[in-house]
């Protein structure tokens, strides 16, 4: 934990001079945006804030047992540090420690205002310049103003899980609790759990809880697609035993790349085949291809959602040395004791895990204005993932859904830099991309993981072809972010006054 940044004034303090760049968020995008700027931009004046205490962003807020990544990090990492730790797929803490080691090594921390939560950002077109309004933890509120703002504050809320509500709940006498808060004090020694929920977080939290409870199951509705891969990468350590670190990691990072992006076209192009082996490696680890024809056999194809990672089978061998199980059924009711199923069935229960999943939220919460017109992000469309059409000076950081958040996001960030030079040698004061009425739309995730759907109506439009289409491909959004030209006909630039 962090104190309050010294370099935070009091709420009503005299206004600060303009900065050059306000990032929202210090979690592993606005630590990697501020990294980026400091070495492509030097001379910017910037400022993170951070509406907790703490550097981390999901990997300070979540604490439940065996939080990890089911994203390898030598891709999760920065591409310009090194991720050294033996282990590949890496829990919650160390992968704190390594956004946290960032900030400290790049003299990041300076630069964090701690709780500042951002509420409100209007921009104004007259003095090309966003006046942010961030409240403080004491309920008073700071504003700042900023002639770019970049959002790193993640997608999905912070203060609210999504919470399905069942029959009965008043009449359990065990304990409810959700992952996303967990309790410190909780004690699950010797208990019978229920983790309801089928995604990353349940097929996380039902093998770390079989070191104390009696027993775990987990709870679904519908299976998802589970694949055990090994938590450490041999590539990679041999790699290291004969090259220097950030060669090793280097051709670590493009070997898992090369690795991912063909498995994801594979299963995207021949989805009957990738389904059949998923099932089969499932069945294997298992020890019983009846228990995976049941409980591990999706309806939809492979990357319709996610695909869960488990790291070295951790989750099948609990069920396989009978200290988990899984149950595939609809909740009818909870009773005293447990839950009751629609199949008439009954789960005894102490304590019942919600993993039920995340509650999308836009730019940490924050309402957007624009010359005095309020923002509504489902009528914007998306230039390549990282600015909306009509929003001047306003980067958004996004990842990939079928790869690595970091890989996205570290594109953005040298694209920002990129941008910002452009305009600094051009004397140009303000970039927006406007929308072209022509481009048809479709969804901006390409996704139909719960999340998305429930908050489908939030989300901006992304268009069919470029440069307003998210490709969810590193290699062709590295060609076209990286190296495409700024000034491509779409992106139009201005002067403090009016509108481009």
């Amino acid at each position: 934990m962090h104190p309050p940044a010294s370099s935070s004034p009091a709420a009503g303090a005299a206004q600060e001079a303009p900065l050059d760049v306000l990032i929202v968020g210090a979690g592993l995008s606005g630590i990697g945006a501020a990294s980026a700027l400091q070495q492509g931009c030097p001379g910017k004046r910037y400022a993170i804030l951070e509406a907790r205490e703490a550097i981390g962003g999901t990997w300070d807020l979540f604490r439940y047992p065996g939080i990890r990544s089911d994203s390898d990090m030598y891709t999760l990492g920065y591409a310009f540090r090194p991720w050294l730790d033996a282990k590949a797929i890496a829990d919650g803490p160390a992968i704190l420690d390594y956004v946290r080691g960032t900030a400290r090594e790049h003299g990041i921390e300076p630069h964090i205002r701690y709780g500042h939560k951002v509420v409100g950002a209007s921009w104004c077109s007259k003095d090309a310049l966003w006046t942010v309004q961030a409240r403080l933890h004491d309920g008073t509120t700071r504003t700042l103003q900023a002639r770019f703002l970049y959002l790193c504050s993640g997608y999905y809320s912070y203060d609210e899980a999504y919470r399905p509500r069942f029959e009965g709940e008043q009449d359990f006498s065990g304990r409810i609790v959700q992952p996303q808060f967990w309790p410190q004090d909780l004690d699950y020694s010797g208990k019978q759990v229920v983790v309801v929920g089928s995604g990353a977080t349940a097929v996380t939290v039902v093998p770390a809880m079989t070191d104390r409870a009696l027993h775990v199951t987990m709870l679904q509705r519908t299976p998802t697609y589970v694949v055990a891969r090994p938590s450490r990468y041999r590539f990679a350590q041999r790699m290291q035993a004969l090259l220097p670190q950030g060669l090793a990691y280097a051709l670590t990072r493009w070997r898992v790349l090369g690795e991912s992006m063909f498995l994801y076209w594979l299963a995207r192009s021949k989805p009957d085949l990738v389904k059949r082996k998923i099932v089969e490696m499932a069945g294997h680890q298992l020890g019983s291809p009846e228990a995976a024809a049941q409980h591990f056999t999706p309806s939809y194809k492979p990357w319709d959602q996610r695909v869960c990672v488990v790291p070295d089978g951790d989750l099948f061998k609990a069920i396989r040395l009978g200290r988990a199980s899984v149950v595939t059924d609809r909740i009818a009711r909870f009773t005293r004791g447990g839950i009751l199923l629609q199949s008439g069935r009954e789960l005894a229960a102490d304590l019942v895990v919600m993993a039920t999943g995340l509650t999308l939220k836009l730019f940490g919460g924050a309402t957007l204005v624009v010359d005095g017109r309020v923002l509504d992000p489902s009528r914007a469309m998306s230039y390549k993932g990282m600015m909306l059409s009509g929003v001047p000076n306003c980067a958004l950081a996004f990842g990939y859904t079928n790869a690595s958040w970091t890989l996205k996001a570290d594109l953005t960030a040298a694209w920002v830099c990129r941008l910002l030079r452009h305009m600094d040698a051009r004397g140009q004061a303000i970039a927006v991309a406007q929308r072209d009425p022509d481009v048809p739309e479709v969804p901006f995730l390409d996704f139909n993981s719960g999340y998305v759907e429930r908050a489908r109506h939030l989300l901006p439009k992304q268009g069919a072809r470029k440069p307003w289409q998210v490709y969810q491909n590193y290699l062709r959004d590295l060609l076209t972010i990286r190296f495409g030209r700024i000034e491509d006909g779409v992106l139009r630039f201005g002067q403090p006054g009016a509108m481009p």
